[in-house]
């Protein structure tokens, strides 16, 4: 690999090396996505939940048919 020089992409992920580690994203693909449906100057939001919550199933709820969701 040192040959090739550093490694950036693989398997279509992002590849960032630094002193504190490896990081592994997918901003590019994001990027893209977001042109696509042109959504590119769309303002960034934080996660609307935490994400340390645990979902448990609602044994008094109503059954609902997955296959057919409507929203």
């Amino acid at each position: 690999m040192s040959l090739m020089g550093e490694l950036q992409f693989f398997l279509g992920l992002q590849i960032k090396q630094g002193l504190e580690g490896t990081f592994v994203h997918q901003a590019k693909y994001t990027r893209d996505i977001l042109k696509k449906f042109n959504m590119g100057d769309s303002k960034p939001m934080t996660t609307p939940m935490s994400t340390n919550t645990t979902l448990d199933a609602d044994e008094d709820g109503e059954a609902v048919d997955r296959r057919n969701f409507e929203g």
